[in-house]
């Protein structure tokens, strides 16, 4: 669909595109479609492949934030990641021609460019900085993906937790050993990122709040002292600590 934002301007603050020239962007644009979105629409389903993923197209978030995630047979969302304004996402079935592997959800507003599958490898085939952009992706999901396999494997909940906030944490920005998660994180999305229940996420978060780890503020949620919270997480991961003293 056209938009009135689809032009090369819109694309500047995307890091996939970010080595190619006003005129590039422009190009890219001129052959992209147009989706507006509302929180809680639901953009791609898992095992979606032709027409119903737009021929395994690359989205690009030009505005507003996405969800990646996938439901259990019982119905038990997991959460991979977020995406935010400035990211992409759609690469796997674009790379392979296969269906998507999980299930995109607005968490806001926003607007995505789509670029249709065959330029999205134009791209890669032409611009080495997009390649790499794609295999700096790809790399950093299997690291992450790997060491999630190993968190779920051998850490408990207060340790996955632990973890997860370190790595939101770490996403937000730290400025004198703190940092500002805003907008706070549910304790719902909270429960899915780590396998878990919304009801012990709220036990273990009243625990890391006595010690002097978290705080709450209207609409975000402090990490009051995070090389504290980095150090934990990485005994924990060598086997040599559980539970923060209060």
């Amino acid at each position: 669909m056209h938009s009135p934002a689809a032009s090369g301007f819109a694309l500047r603050e995307v890091t996939l595109l970010a080595g190619l020239t006003p005129a590039q962007r422009d190009a890219v644009a001129a052959q992209c479609s147009w989706q507006r979105m509302s929180a809680g629409d639901m953009v791609l389903a898992r095992e979606d492949t032709g027409a119903a993923a737009h021929g395994q197209s690359v989205y690009l978030v030009v505005a507003g934030s996405v969800r990646v995630t996938t439901y259990s047979a019982a119905g038990r969302q997991v959460t991979f990641r977020d995406v935010a304004a400035g990211d992409w996402f759609g690469e796997i079935a674009a790379i392979d021609g296969g269906p998507r592997s999980a299930d995109i959800q607005a968490i806001t507003e926003g607007l995505l460019a789509v670029v249709p599958r065959m330029l999205f490898l134009q791209l890669m085939q032409q611009h080495v900085d997009v390649l790499e952009q794609v295999l700096r992706r790809l790399t950093g999901l299997v690291r992450s993906l790997s060491q999630r396999v190993v968190d779920l494997s051998t850490l408990g909940v207060p340790q996955r937790l632990q973890a997860e906030l370190l790595r939101l944490a770490m996403q937000a920005g730290i400025e004198g050993n703190r940092a500002r998660i805003a907008p706070a994180p549910r304790h719902a999305d909270l429960a899915s990122a780590i396998s878990t229940y919304r009801e012990q996420i709220s036990r273990e978060m009243s625990a890391l709040q006595r010690a002097g780890l978290v705080c709450k503020e209207p609409g975000a949620l402090i990490v009051l002292d995070v090389q504290r919270l980095e150090a934990l997480v990485q005994k924990n991961r060598a086997g040599l600590s559980t539970v923060p003293q209060e």
